[in-house]
């Protein structure tokens, strides 16, 4: 089917065939490649210079490219559905680029592209939103604004994010770093023990109610620290401290099926709940002793 993607262009005036071309064309994309161009200058000119080739890939996969969306759960926990996104097809080109090049004629082609399907399409995510095993809430004080909208932004992050089995999740890499641009204020954090203020104050709310929810068999905490000094939104020792530059918390889904992590931070209540497949089951660890 593709190769009614190529139109074969002969050019008659041999004084305009030492200069092959690929016309690329496609929606917004408009490049003309020079054969003369893609040769080694100082060697052989019928070898191709793979650098400047590899360069053309990059700067085409760049306009091309389209990222797939996961299906996910609005607050009504109605599924949005998923999008399927596109990338160059790059084994195809290669082929078609190769065709062009050892030849005596010009081409002029659309890009060759192929479908890139997200993770979570709308039939995983209702299977694995089914059965709830874990859920934990916690309270703030709704009219200190910065903080109650930091935790909002990080609780926005985790939401609807899934852990497939055997696949770790990270807060700070999912949340990323907290600043300004991504729209966190300063509000209190503690340092050492001592109160101050930072951008992102307050989502360490988020991570330790997140620490609570996931505290059940099937779910592994591989990385958790405790703040300086007690927090008043979880008892003693139950809070997990997150810092760009410092802690994160880990933790590793050992359920044979995917987890979703359903998360809210609304009128001073921040809620995490975790749902899998009702088929899901603990994977046994193997024991590597014997």
């Amino acid at each position: 089917m593709l190769i009614f993607l190529l139109i074969f262009i002969f050019i008659a005036n041999s004084t305009l065939a030492v200069e092959n071309q690929l016309i690329l064309s496609d929606d917004g994309i408009n490049e003309t490649i020079i054969r003369s161009d893609f040769t080694y200058q100082y060697v052989d000119k019928m070898f191709i210079d793979r650098e400047k080739l590899t360069l053309l890939l990059e700067r085409l996969e760049e306009q091309v490219y389209q990222e797939p969306v996961n299906a996910t759960l609005d607050d009504s926990w109605t599924i949005v559905p998923e999008k399927v996104g596109q990338t160059l097809d790059r084994q195809n080109f290669i082929r078609f680029f190769y065709e062009f090049f050892y030849s005596d004629v010009s081409f002029e082609m659309k890009l060759p592209k192929k479908n890139v399907y997200p993770k979570v399409d709308t039939e995983l995510l209702s299977e694995i939103s089914s059965k709830e095993i874990g859920n934990y809430l916690t309270y703030y004080r709704a009219s200190n604004k910065e903080r109650s909208h930091n935790i909002a932004l990080a609780a926005e992050a985790i939401n609807n994010y899934v852990i497939f089995p055997g696949e770790t999740f990270s807060f700070n890499g999912v949340v990323g770093q907290r600043t300004a641009e991504k729209g966190y204020k300063k509000a209190p954090v503690i340092v050492k023990g001592e109160l101050s203020e930072d951008i992102g104050g307050g989502i360490c709310q988020v991570s330790s109610t997140l620490f609570n929810a996931v505290s059940l068999k099937g779910i592994e905490i591989l990385e958790r620290y405790s703040h300086s000094r007690s927090v008043p939104y979880v008892p003693p020792g139950k809070d997990a401290t997150v810092s760009w530059w410092g802690p994160d918390f880990v933790f590793k889904n050992e359920y044979s099926h995917p987890i979703l992590i359903r998360a809210k931070a609304k009128d001073g209540k921040m809620a995490v709940r975790v749902f899998t497949s009702e088929y899901a089951i603990i994977n046994q660890k193997k024991d590597r002793s014997s």
